[in-house]
């Protein structure tokens, strides 16, 4: 099967996609348990969604990485995640795609949402010929994401653990089979037009 050069894969239900995000144990563990980022997580500040589970691997190292030890799969509505989508701008400027360099800064500076495609990741994390979308969250989208689009908060670092050691000794295919399904995110091209570098 041919992959889309940048498109969304994720676990998604009908209302609901996964994205993963890691921090340490003092933001993780409470998120868990209470269901909702905690005080001490910083709504103030940029935060990167990304709906590819093996790229948030490559990112935190398997949960190993200081800071990204505990890793969270952070369920949310799919109309908050395609929200984001609609008021987000590319994190780069694109000549052809923006008008000029000026207007993609003033976009940069309003939009509550930024998209970058970064090459998705294999089971032993090398770069693959396709992409897959990181999301950050900024200002609004930050709490929209915090109080309105989370439906659940799950920790995944044991998955995560378990899927490196089956790579580590060779175990490939047993790996694979205990990965999140992801499949490609049903979404309007009028949602992702804008994004498209």
């Amino acid at each position: 099967m041919t992959e889309a050069q940048r498109g969304i894969r994720a676990l998604h239900t009908a209302s609901t996609i996964t994205v993963y995000q890691a921090y340490p144990p003092e933001i993780g563990v409470p998120a868990v348990r209470q269901g909702q980022f905690p005080a001490a997580w910083k709504r103030d500040r940029m935060t990167w969604i990304k709906p590819s589970f093996l790229w948030m691997m490559y990112r935190c190292g398997w949960g190993t990485k200081p800071g990204q030890e505990t890793v969270l799969a952070v369920e949310i509505t799919r109309a908050g995640f395609e929200w984001a989508l609609r008021n987000a701008c590319l994190s780069s400027y694109v000549r052809g795609l923006h008008p000029d360099l000026t207007t993609w800064q003033r976009q940069v500076r309003r939009a509550p949402a930024r998209v970058q495609w970064d090459p998705e990741r294999d089971l032993r994390l090398q770069a693959l010929p396709y992409r897959s979308l990181q999301l950050g969250l900024s200002g609004e989208a930050v709490r929209r994401y915090a109080d309105e689009w989370t439906v659940s908060i799950s920790d995944v670092t044991p998955l995560a653990h378990e899927i490196h050691a089956l790579v580590s000794s060779g175990d490939v295919e047993s790996a694979a089979q205990r990965l999140p399904q992801e499949r490609e995110y049903p979404v309007a091209d009028e949602l992702t037009a804008h994004l498209r570098s």
